[in-house]
């Protein structure tokens, strides 16, 4: 994972990886208002074919600004091969691994429970116990690492497949009370009744839900995996390219055929919007591998990779420090004369000091470890 096992002097490292992070911690830390800005140089009003992809859906259907959390996922799980295959290389025992991997879980549940503003500000009364990136996180870690340390490749299509096909089977096949079976409504649907009866009280609200769609974030993560173990295989660099374009195809058109009996809806990670997020995260990695690993033009990713190589601090820092304010206070003059608006401005300021920050540590070798 971004925040660990960072590579010794000379260690190789597959760099798309830590750019393609990056470019996903762009997005979540202001990168929507600075590319809308810049588009709106271009062309002005911006098309709503265009600008509609920086939304998320309101139900069904997928947006480009979907993906950001699903490839979130999905990164994490190809980091976790070349991270175990390091403390294998180490004499780690498996009961380190599992000590490990349940330390990470705790820790990321807890960060997202900071994230959600509900540890530091403790109140029973506003207390959501499950409603973060963060946590969906832990437990997709949690389960795919259980997956890599007990069973063989084959067996990790088998756990995906047994995840995905028995959450469509509980979401389409179970009726909720007072619904007929297959009801996938926002305020009405199995995977919401789950929470209500679960969290209770302590759930966010919202249409997205959690508990049983823990299952579609486990597999999220195991088709990272997947493309971490490509990447590791003995398999040409040219062959890999192809192989994870070959997968991202595949992924895409089942997702496509599934979501016309199970709709591609992100608010309960529907089985047929993991496959479909999978085969665009599985394309972006090819992306970023081919012109990063393959063709060797690494100077471009330089601003991604400062961001992907401290991702949890990244994530983390903007929810604890108005990084909007510290940067404009430097450098909002110059900001102003570019023609942003005050929202863009702000966005705009807040990532290049967070950027700054991120260049000082990484070129310290400083990396926050969990």
């Amino acid at each position: 994972m971004a925040w660990s096992d960072q590579p010794s002097a000379g260690e190789e490292r597959i760099l798309s990886i830590d750019a393609l992070r990056g470019f996903d911690m762009f997005w979540i830390t202001g990168g929507k208002a600075i590319v809308l800005a810049a588009a709106a140089w271009a062309v002005n009003p911006l098309p709503k074919e265009f600008t509609q992809q920086f939304d998320h859906v309101a139900w069904e259907g997928f947006s480009a600004w979907d993906l950001i959390m699903p490839l979130f996922l999905f990164i994490v799980g190809t980091s976790i091969p070349l991270s175990f295959k390091k403390r294998i290389e180490r004499g780690q025992t498996r009961e380190g691994f599992y000590w490990k991997a349940v330390k990470r879980t705790v820790i990321l549940f807890v960060l997202g429970l900071a994230a959600q503003g509900n540890l530091l500000d403790f109140d029973l009364a506003t207390l959501h116990v499950y409603c973060n990136t963060l946590q969906s996180i832990a437990i997709g870690y949690l389960v795919a690492s259980i997956v890599v340390l007990h069973c063989r490749l084959t067996g990790h299509f088998v756990v995906i497949a047994v995840l995905l096909l028995g959450y469509w089977a509980l979401m389409m096949l179970v009726p909720v009370p007072g619904h007929p079976a297959g009801i996938l409504e926002p305020q009405a649907n199995l995977a919401l009744y789950v929470d209500d009866q679960v969290l209770g009280r302590f759930s966010d609200g919202t249409p997205y839900t959690w508990v049983l769609s823990s299952m579609g974030f486990a597999a999220s993560v195991l088709l990272g995996v997947l493309s971490g173990h490509l990447l590791l295989s003995d398999w040409s660099k040219a062959m890999k390219w192809l192989l994870l374009v070959a997968a991202g195809g595949i992924c895409l058109g089942l997702g496509w055929l599934w979501a016309l009996a199970f709709p591609m809806i992100k608010h309960i990670w529907s089985s047929s919007m993991v496959l479909w997020a999978g085969g665009w995260s599985f394309l972006l990695l090819a992306l970023f591998y081919g012109i990063i690993d393959i063709l060797g033009l690494r100077r471009w990713c330089y601003f991604f990779v400062v961001l992907g190589a401290n991702a949890i601090v990244v994530y983390m820092a903007p929810r604890i420090i108005d990084f909007g304010r510290i940067g404009g206070e430097l450098a909002g003059g110059l900001i102003r004369l570019a023609g942003y608006t005050d929202v863009q401005y702000h966005e705009l300021a807040g990532i290049l000091f967070l950027w700054a920050l991120m260049a000082f540590l990484y070129r310290k070798r400083i990396f926050v470890r969990i």
